[in-house]
């Protein structure tokens, strides 16, 4: 599903319109977005979590030229469904 497909559905649901539907969808994926760079998580009962996770410091292989190479410690963003959701799946 895209973002407009997402935003197409939600105002056949509710009966607003599409304009204002993609305005709450972009405000909400911005807040999600700026509070996870910002290292604090996101929960959403009954849907998931947005959290940030730590990759530690490792040492990887460039093949090409046969050397290795260090990848510092970084993070990245992560999302873990909720029990619910996970169970939806199955």
């Amino acid at each position: 599903m895209t973002k407009a497909e997402l935003v197409n559905s939600i105002a056949l649901q509710t009966g607003y319109d599409r304009v204002t539907i993609l305005n709450v969808v972009e405000a909400a994926m911005a807040n999600v977005k700026k509070s996870v760079v910002d290292g604090d998580n996101v929960y959403l009962r009954g849907f998931g979590s947005f959290i940030t996770k730590t990759r530690k410091q490792k040492i990887a292989r460039n093949i090409s030229k046969q050397t290795s190479i260090v990848v510092p410690e970084h993070k990245i963003p992560s999302f873990k469904p909720s029990k619910e959701f996970s169970n939806a799946l199955k």
